[in-house]
């Protein structure tokens, strides 16, 4: 089972989270925008932008975090951080 964790972050405090689970056959490059379409909706937030940055942020820790610069509308939270818990 494929699990994502999304988290919002603020003044460094968790504000809200959400965990999105995956048991379809897709790649696992699908099953992470999935999960992270999801977990935007959930948190009623436009797709972040992958920049170069959080891709290898990404190959490195299965973690990536996506600040203002990500986001083409304004958020009112730091970032929003998504980690692979379990493939």
């Amino acid at each position: 089972m494929f699990r994502l964790w999304a988290k919002e972050w603020k003044d460094n405090r968790m504000v809200r989270d959400t965990t999105i689970c995956d048991d379809s056959a897709d790649t696992r490059t699908h099953k992470i925008f999935g999960a992270l379409e999801k977990a935007c909706y959930e948190f009623d937030l436009g797709k972040p932008i992958w920049l170069d940055s959080t891709i290898n942020e990404f190959k490195r820790h299965a973690k990536a975090r996506f600040y203002q610069d990500s986001f083409v509308e304004t958020i009112d939270f730091d970032y929003l951080e998504i980690q692979i818990i379990e493939e």
